[in-house]
């Protein structure tokens, strides 16, 4: 059950990435984090209403919102920090460059996930996954040589280092998911709540801060109805993955393979609306990506 809320996360997660890099073309970055937030916080808001007003409606499903003591929210509300700085690095990143380069990227979490998942919670890595590592980082390399043709220098863009930041970040959020979901014993529809609402008050005074004094100076903004499809696909991979999660005998790295599977998706159909180029070598280092990735995946499950 779990390994199949994995494969719909991922589904979910990766028309979330294409709704992204619609809304971020020629528009301003933290409006649309704002508001793609927002609309997020929209779709759960309702089961916190109905948890508090009429319990018995959802008392014993995954979807009702018990009450959280105050260092409840203090841990939930770390996380909407960590995950912050990734979306604002991550959305400026895609801003400025092809998905087709960013989306193979990201794609290699799993390898990072593999060490966190070592380092944290003990996980031993065996020879099948150890193999994945070593060909997602010669695809990785692969994806650089490539981004040279496009006058990308993976060492000194600033955007693929704010790609990397992004990652590492968003990496460092999923092993605080592991933590709140398996260890802390918090319910995935409360740590999705909690932390979206945290999430709209930063976005918000960074909004009120940052960009609306200088907003005239800046990339305008335009309303697109791809922004609300962010939060809407973003809420559904997130409550696959957490749901997943909190299932007994779950394991995070074939969970973050998975999800880092949606990169095909985004390849293929990105790629072919953005009309990006140098999209048949980038096929190649995308089968090696794949490849470490069902390594990773095989080796784990194995």
């Amino acid at each position: 059950m779990w390994i199949t809320l994995g494969i719909l996360s991922s589904l979910f997660l990766g028309l979330y990435d294409l709704s992204k890099k619609h809304s971020l073309q020629d528009n301003a970055v933290l409006p649309v984090l704002f508001l793609s937030t927002l609309s997020g916080l929209i779709v759960v808001l309702p089961f916190l209403f109905v948890s508090r007003a009429a319990p018995s409606l959802l008392d014993d499903t995954i979807l009702y919102i018990a009450p959280l003591s105050i260092k409840s929210h203090l841990i939930i509300s770390a996380k909407s920090f960590i995950v912050a700085g990734s979306w604002v690095f991550g959305y400026y990143a895609l801003k400025h460059l092809p998905i087709s380069i960013v989306a193979p990227i990201r794609a290699t979490s799993p390898f990072w996930v593999l060490i966190g998942a070592v380092l944290i919670f003990g996980e031993s890595p065996n020879l099948i996954q150890l193999s994945g590592v070593i060909i997602i980082i010669v695809s990785f390399y692969c994806f650089s040589v490539l981004g040279r043709l496009e006058g990308i220098h993976f060492e000194k863009n600033r955007w693929i280092i704010f790609t990397l930041i992004a990652m590492g970040l968003g990496i460092c959020s999923g092993l605080y998911d592991k933590y709140l979901i398996s260890r802390a014993g918090y319910s995935p529809i409360a740590v999705q709540l909690w932390f979206t609402f945290y999430m709209v008050l930063i976005f918000g005074l960074l909004n009120i801060f940052l960009w609306y004094p200088s907003r005239k100076q800046t990339t305008p903004f335009r309303w697109s109805i791809s922004i609300v499809l962010i939060g809407v696909f973003l809420i559904l991979a997130d409550f696959a993955y957490f749901t997943s999660l909190s299932i007994e005998g779950s394991l995070l790295t074939i969970l973050a393979a998975l999800r880092r599977a949606s990169v095909l998706f985004v390849f293929t159909i990105g790629a072919i609306i953005f009309k990006e180029v140098n999209k048949g070598k980038k096929a190649y280092a995308l089968i090696g990506v794949l490849a470490g990735v069902m390594l990773i995946l095989f080796g784990s499950n194995g």
